[in-house]
């Protein structure tokens, strides 16, 4: 009983905090309007108004967070585009709706998603009354998960995952953890520890699908940049240090100045993972000595330079096409990790610090196939870098497991695809054979829980 009013009681502070203190929000925005967080022109869509009209129709809302979850999400996106059902994604930075508007363009309706106020979440569902919502990753929103369980909306998590701190903190207040995460109609994880985790926190349907991640193309590069860039470099060595996170930029410098006695010809391609942090970076490296062109002022390396500082967005496969060694960042002075998969699709052998607790199961993967050196210091980096520059047979090796570890792993799309059947076929039959009303209430709904799993196909549902 007692567990059961504290439950309520956090629920409902929650719930009344956003209430009251809803008229603070608009000043939160605009303060990080100037510090480039939020788009100024498009603030309304973060309290639920929205910039257009809905669609008639069967409309899907995914969400996802950021950069990483849009692109993992892309051929999903693309599939339900394809059959008809519109779709409404929602994202929550600045450079994911970029990245949207990049990929996606009108085919699909992009917002930003609405703080998790109740005023904000109940005037986007009314605006937008979805038919059913895809959450990537998870992102556990108590008003947004209850609003929507309270419309009778299917609430589905692709892709998801769980990190360590966020399963430890959640399991300090695991009974209020059952009553968000049992709304899940259906939880599909990357791996058997986030099913577990999902499943201990109260998710009642959960699967193993795997990471969408592996799935998606190697990230694309211009041809006509990549070859004035491979020119402008020529015959030089090159190894870069991707996803860098502050600490990180100055242990590849320090690698780059070292190497430079054996090496005199080397070129260090960093990439931070902040790209606003170049500034910064450039006045570091410049102040050790070293020469440095950077990608935002459109400079490309001569033969002076030391340091190439990516400093730019939607870049990283023109990067990673420079180069056959990678050390990927956020994992020797930050902790978490960054996604290791594109450094592999695109042939490189990939370091990494010993932090990569975010992508585990991926790296395991890919080091039980030797894929990967994990380095813990300066010099261990310095000692891995020298070794695959000299060693041409060893950097093959590594390169080749990785692009064999990138294949063992596909195949997320296609099971995603089928967890969603269930949802999906009433809503593809809506879109092809009615003309639905803008506002019917007592339409039927799509199933919440999925109780009996089609034992058809969609394709054979639907002919």
């Amino acid at each position: 009983m007692v567990s059961r009013i504290s439950i309520w009681l956090a629920r409902n502070t929650y719930r009344l905090g956003g209430i009251l203190g809803y008229p603070l929000l608009r000043p939160i925005l605009y303060h990080r309007v100037r510090r480039g967080k939020e788009d100024r022109a498009r603030l309304g869509e973060r309290l639920g108004r929205a910039n257009r009209e809905r669609p008639e129709g069967p409309l899907v809302w995914i969400h996802a967070a950021s950069v990483g979850e849009t692109l993992a999400v892309t051929s999903v996106v693309q599939n339900i585009h394809e059959f008809g059902i519109s779709v409404l994604l929602t994202t929550g930075t600045v450079t994911s709706a970029r990245l949207a508007a990049e990929r996606f363009g009108d085919t699909v309706i992009h917002q930003y998603v609405p703080l998790d106020a109740l005023p904000a979440v109940t005037r986007f569902l009314d605006h937008w009354r979805p038919d059913l919502a895809i959450n990537v990753e998870t992102e556990v929103w108590p008003v947004t998960i209850a609003e929507l369980a309270k419309r009778k909306i299917a609430q589905v998590v692709v892709n998801g995952r769980i990190s360590d701190r966020s399963f430890d903190r959640w399991m300090q207040r695991r009974e209020l953890a059952r009553t968000m995460f049992s709304r899940f109609s259906l939880v599909m994880a990357q791996t058997e520890l986030d099913a577990e985790r999902f499943a201990d926190l109260g998710a009642l349907h959960v699967s193993v699908t795997g990471n969408l991640k592996v799935d998606r193309s190697a990230p694309p590069a211009d041809d006509e940049a990549l070859q004035a860039m491979k020119s402008a470099i020529g015959a030089r060595p090159v190894w870069a240090a991707i996803s860098t996170f502050d600490g990180e930029e100055k242990n590849a410098a320090d690698v780059h100045a070292a190497l430079k006695e054996t090496h005199p010809d080397l070129l260090t391609v960093i990439v931070p993972r902040h790209p606003d942090r170049g500034d910064a970076l450039a006045a570091q490296f410049s102040a050790e000595g070293l020469s440095v062109k950077r990608r935002s002022l459109g400079e490309s390396p001569d033969a002076e330079t030391d340091i190439y500082l990516g400093d730019t967005i939607g870049d990283m496969g023109l990067y990673l096409r420079l180069t056959d060694i990678a050390f990927v960042g956020r994992s020797m002075t930050a902790r978490g990790g960054q996604n290791p998969l594109e450094p592999a699709m695109l042939g490189t052998a990939i370091l990494t610090g010993q932090h990569v607790d975010n992508f585990r199961d991926t790296y395991r993967q890919l080091r039980q196939r030797g894929a990967v050196r994990t380095v813990d210091s300066t010099e261990a980096l310095l000692q891995s870098v020298d070794l695959l520059l000299r060693n041409e047979a060893a950097r093959e090796h590594m390169i080749a497991a990785g692009y064999a570890g990138v294949r063992d792993m596909r195949g997320a799309l296609i099971r995603t695809m089928k967890g969603l059947e269930r949802y999906l076929a009433p809503l593809i039959l809506e879109a092809r054979f009615s003309a639905r009303p803008k506002a019917v209430p007592e339409k039927k709904r799509v199933p919440i829980v999925p109780e009996r799993m089609p034992e058809q196909n969609l394709r054979k549902a639907l002919q």
